[in-house]
């Protein structure tokens, strides 16, 4: 299942992951390392919206992903099964022509006066491509600055919001999910994906799914307004889990003596309280 990507120099694989935007982890499902087609990803949004409307019939779905998954198949499953979705879309001759005056006022605009920063402006349009079943809603953000324009596309269903409003508010909350793909791969390894069989890499993505939720739900239990409710996962391993202590077994527990010099004993103490037990 392992190939060879040029982008990476080397071979490997691909994984779908998928979190809520709470930065809940959804899941994970291993697959080479090439961009997927709308024909796979169709079956797995398929018994994925499944497991999930089988919880909550009655919930809502936003599907936000790059422009790797802007495939027609997709479009048509969201539409005839109910899903809003904010997808990217890479750029074509068709989608540019209709920003050619934007990007040209909105670049004199920028060399007349310019000033720290970026100036973005918005558009938006009706337009489709050759392989879509109809036209669809597209939003084009153009943006200039020192290094020059450049322009994003991305395609949604949503009536309603002004092309500003969904593409800064709802679009680029794309961005924190590249934080939880970090956190996933870097900081808990998930990429260790050495086995000679894909179905035991598989199962060394759900471990590292499992750490992910416990890490996760470590964070969430800390206080609101701390820094802790916003840390990297491999700080609060660093900081809170992976310090000296004394163990001391005992007939009926285990006892974890910490140093009384250390640093972290008023969060570690909150967090005891607000961790339910494990009993046996």
């Amino acid at each position: 299942m392992a190939l060879f990507n040029a982008y990476y120099d080397e071979y490997g694989f691909q994984p779908i992951v998928v979190f809520d935007g709470q930065g809940r982890f959804v899941t994970a499902v291993l697959r080479p390392a090439k961009r997927p087609s709308g024909k796979e990803i169709k079956p797995f949004l398929r018994r994925l919206v499944r497991a999930i409307r089988a919880r909550w019939p009655r919930v809502k779905i936003l599907l936000r992903a790059d422009s790797h998954y802007c495939a027609p198949e997709v479009l048509d499953f969201c539409r005839a099964n109910g899903i809003d979705y904010i997808l990217g879309v890479a750029p074509t001759s068709t989608l540019r022509r209709h920003v050619e005056t934007l990007e040209a006022s909105t670049k004199a605009r920028y060399d007349a006066a310019p000033r720290e920063g970026k100036l973005r402006r918005f558009k938006e349009f009706y337009d489709g491509a050759q392989s879509w079943s109809r036209v669809e809603r597209v939003i084009a953000r153009v943006e200039v600055g020192a290094e020059g324009p450049d322009t994003r596309f991305v395609v949604t269903n949503l009536t309603r919001g002004n092309a500003r409003a969904l593409y800064e508010d709802l679009y680029c909350r794309r961005g924190q999910a590249e934080n939880h793909i970090k956190f996933f791969k870097t900081h808990l390894a998930a990429d260790r994906t050495s086995c000679t069989k894909a179905t035991a890499n598989q199962f060394r993505l759900f471990l590292h799914a499992g750490a992910y939720w416990l890490m996760w739900g470590l964070r969430v239990s800390t206080p609101k307004r701390s820094m802790w409710r916003v840390a990297q996962f491999d700080t609060l391993r660093l900081r809170l889990i992976k310090i000296a202590a004394r163990v001391v077994e005992m007939k009926t527990m285990i006892r974890v003596h910490l140093p009384t010099s250390c640093p972290a004993q008023d969060i570690l103490h909150f967090l005891h309280a607000r961790i339910p037990c494990l009993a046996t």
